[in-house]
């Protein structure tokens, strides 16, 4: 993630706040799509590895099969939509339609499933941190020969691309073979019916995470979208830190469900901890807004300054979310967590309408802070079974005194 931040502040630099708005209007447009790539299958090909081995070929070869078809029809659609918003930016069909190539590789994420079931992901981290880095210093090259924007977008592919070969070499090194995979109709039906819910799920993430930089390039121009994302780099970066707490904390949380009190103590002990540390950042981190931006990125982006300072208050409710989902896996809540997201999601998209003709990037960064607020915290007061979180949230910010103590 450092050399991650650090070569994409490079890049922004070199390309300047319009192309490097263009270019990731093409990334988000394309992300827009990913979910008909991805269909919600990862965690299903992992569980039913698991649960039948005998399967495994059977399984591995209907999700490549299904990831392939979805990955083709999301390139075809995400370029055929991007000529109807956009017909007369050709640079961005240019990049839009390169982007979207590299959705094919990414079906070969199937590997990475199979390598989860078997405890092995450390070939998957291999593989693509391999090609990260290759790339990452590619992207170096071209910036010392002033390549063209579109060069960048290529140089995405070509990541994916390695990414996907390098996992095919990792399978046939574990005693692999893909030619041994096989296809068939029931299973691939039965794999898209235990997947859609997480279909809808992933694009209603990708809508409410990503449709701030498509707004903005469409009712702004490239250069409002090229600060906005300037911005979201440096924001987004943290959202590491509560994967990494909560996915070590989960198992202790899940266990203690047999004693109620127990329980809802570790959560309310989990969301002060997130609040702590999510706040501290935030505080940081909008306090040296200028100088962050000024220091990454030059005096061209200092534009991007009050958009990091609003926008990394998002973290706070993306925090709250993440320490949540334990509770909604033990409670089996995942269809409700659903709902959540589609209503951050609507919520993001009208309040872009209304915010962005007024105040630009500005009214972005608004958006996405009240959007993550309604999923991940004001939507669980309007259901009984996530009421309690509701409150145990609330407690976490405002001081006991005021609510009284639990």
């Amino acid at each position: 993630m450092g050399v991650g931040l650090f070569v994409g502040v490079w890049v922004a630099r070199y390309l300047g706040p319009a192309r490097f708005g263009s270019l990731n209007f093409a990334l988000s447009f394309v992300a827009l799509f990913g979910s008909l790539t991805t269909l919600g299958l990862d965690g299903i090909v992992v569980r039913q590895i698991i649960k039948d081995s005998s399967s495994t070929f059977s399984i591995l070869g209907n999700t490549l099969a299904l990831r392939l078809g979805g990955a083709m029809l999301a390139a075809l659609a995400s370029v055929v939509i991007a000529r109807l918003i956009e017909p007369h930016d050709h640079t961005a069909l240019i990049l839009v339609s390169l982007i979207a190539t590299g959705l094919v590789f990414q079906a070969f994420d199937t590997i990475d499933s199979y390598f989860q079931s078997q405890v092995q992901s450390k070939l998957t981290v291999w593989s693509k941190n391999i090609a990260f880095l290759l790339v990452a210093g590619v992207r170096v090259l071209l910036i010392h020969v002033k390549a063209p924007v579109w060069t960048f977008a290529s140089a995405g592919v070509a990541e994916l691309a390695l990414g996907a070969i390098g996992l095919v070499i990792a399978y046939q090194a574990y005693g692999g073979n893909i030619l041994e995979w096989r296809t068939s109709r029931q299973v691939s039906i039965d794999l898209l019916k235990q997947g859609w819910p997480l279909i809808l799920s992933g694009m209603a993430i990708m809508i409410y995470m990503r449709i701030d930089t498509v707004m903005l390039k469409v009712m702004q121009g490239d250069a409002a979208a090229g600060l906005y994302a300037a911005a979201t780099r440096i924001s987004e970066v943290w959202y590491f830190v509560p994967a990494a707490i909560v996915s070590s904390v989960s198992p202790a949380i899940m266990r203690s469900k047999v004693n109620p009190s127990l329980y809802y103590n570790r959560l309310r002990s989990l969301f002060s901890l997130m609040i702590l540390t999510s706040v501290s950042i935030g505080s940081c981190i909008a306090l040296a807004s200028h100088w962050i931006v000024n220091h990454l990125y030059s005096n061209t982006y200092a534009a991007a300054a009050p958009i990091l300072a609003i926008h990394i208050w998002a973290s706070v409710f993306v925090f709250l979310g993440v320490a949540q989902s334990p509770f909604d896996l033990s409670e089996n809540l995942l269809r409700l967590s659903l709902y959540r997201t589609v209503a951050g999601a609507v919520v993001n998209v009208v309040l872009n309408c209304l915010l962005i003709p007024r105040y630009s990037a500005l009214g972005a960064a608004i958006a996405t802070v009240l959007s993550y607020a309604v999923s991940a915290f004001i939507a669980n007061a309007f259901d009984a079974r996530t009421r309690p979180i509701f409150f145990l949230q609330l407690r976490s910010v405002v001081p006991r005194y005021i609510l009284g103590a639990p």
